[in-house]
């Protein structure tokens, strides 16, 4: 039986480089059905505790929190957004994490994360590297794409530069080992 991964962009943007990144790296999989998520799926209220109060806790955080413990393992692409993580993954993260505060549910993950400029994401990377274990993911790889408009062929939706690649699939491939 193939392995079951769910993949998303810690984004919500309609044209978010990082779930093309992440659409890209699953695709590199070998016998793993993949699911590629999208936040705006799963968009709530800004967290609050006089929110939550209020609503309880919500049916797409349970949704979410549902698709990571039927998953075999995940993969996240983080967009950076002033040197962390974007509102709509925050967001969602928070709603999640006071349902369950081991929110990956000791799932393996690849963390990855791209942007235009040359670092590529890498200060969301780091914060995601080091927080997620906290938080019951086991973290198999990273892997930051740099200049994202000069590493990925936008119509082929494939990776050009050679040793990203080869990051990407060596990354990839750890995620069951």
């Amino acid at each position: 039986m193939n392995k079951k991964v769910i993949a998303f962009a810690a984004s919500n943007s309609s044209r978010s480089i990082n779930k093309k990144l992440v659409t890209y790296a699953s695709g590199l999989l070998d016998g793993a059905d993949v699911e590629i998520l999208d936040l705006n799926d799963y968009e709530l209220p800004l967290f609050s505790i006089d929110r939550e109060e209020d609503v309880g806790q919500p049916e797409l955080a349970q949704a979410f929190l549902k698709k990571i413990s039927d998953c075999d393992g995940i993969i996240i692409s983080f967009a950076e957004h002033n040197g962390s993580y974007g509102v709509a993954y925050k967001n969602l993260y928070d709603w999640v994490s006071r349902i369950q505060p081991k929110v990956y549910q000791d799932q393996p993950m690849v963390l990855l994360s791209t942007s235009p400029g040359g670092r590529g994401g890498r200060s969301v990377l780091e914060l995601a590297v080091r927080q997620i274990p906290r938080f019951g993911g086991q973290v198999k790889a990273s892997v930051s794409v740099p200049s994202f408009g000069e590493n990925f062929d936008l119509e082929a939706g494939v990776i050009v530069n050679d040793d990203i690649a080869s990051q990407l699939l060596e990354a990839v491939n750890r995620l069951f080992k």
